[in-house]
């Protein structure tokens, strides 16, 4: 049977990593390896996670460099050959892993297994892998189960869309996903807060921003990020 190694980045994640380990600890298919990674946090980060110290979880604590660096920083402590990166504000369905474990059983030729999932109340856009799609948009999230030997790192000059560029990166070297189409896990809803990922209409990104000459910083950052990807991949904007 493979290793499972679920590696979790925070930052300043005080009141959501104990919901989040707990949803872990809770997982049907019980993983091999449970990493956090805490990227310099200042609040009380370190005292949430010391009870589930005596429960197997290990962690690994370094300066604040962003969460591409800690998310590559558990990534080389790991020692799975299945490894899923887990945001400190997601919660697990019980049967998450074994879903996704599944998924890559079944599918031999897929490098990883992704699913749909929520953000607070709202169910987030979701579909089969399909690599055309995946050129124009952004639909898999970074918490999916993939083969190590097929994982690139993450890209540690990225900010934003960091799944995107790794997914794109991985079908660039011929690797493909393979959906799970339930809902296996939530993200608390914690608008507002700085690292949580946030969202906002969709409807909003087809203004023609730049004819206005003008844009809310949100959306701004937004289109920035998304350059980036754009530029580095060779996609169409």
């Amino acid at each position: 049977m493979s290793r499972i190694s679920i590696i979790i980045p925070t930052y300043q994640h005080a009141e959501t990593i104990g919901f989040c380990l707990d949803s872990v600890l809770a997982q049907t298919r019980k993983p091999d390896e449970i990493i956090v990674v805490d990227d310099g946090s200042t609040d009380k980060t370190q005292a949430a996670l010391e009870p589930y110290l005596l429960r197997g979880v290990r962690v690994i604590k370094t300066e604040n460099r962003g969460s591409n660096p800690a998310r590559n920083t558990g990534f080389a402590a790991s020692t799975g050959d299945l490894v899923i990166f887990c945001d400190a504000d997601v919660w697990m369905r019980p049967e998450m892993l074994q879903r996704l474990a599944s998924a890559l059983d079944d599918r031999p030729g897929a490098s990883y297994a992704y699913s749909a999932f929520r953000f607070g109340w709202k169910r987030m856009p979701s579909y089969p892998f399909d690599a055309p799609l995946l050129r124009r948009m952004n639909y898999i999230h970074t918490t999916a189960l993939v083969r190590r030997e097929h994982f690139p790192g993450f890209d540690e000059a990225i900010r934003r869309f960091q799944d995107w560029d790794v997914w794109l990166t991985m079908l660039e070297d011929g690797h493909v996903g393979t959906y799970v189409p339930e809902e296996l896990f939530s993200i608390l809803d914690m608008s507002g807060r700085a690292g949580i990922s946030q969202w906002f209409p969709s409807i909003l990104l087809h203004v023609p921003w730049e004819r206005l000459g003008w844009a809310p910083a949100p959306i701004r950052k937004y289109l920035e990020a998304k350059a980036v990807i754009v530029e580095k991949h060779g996609l169409r904007a």
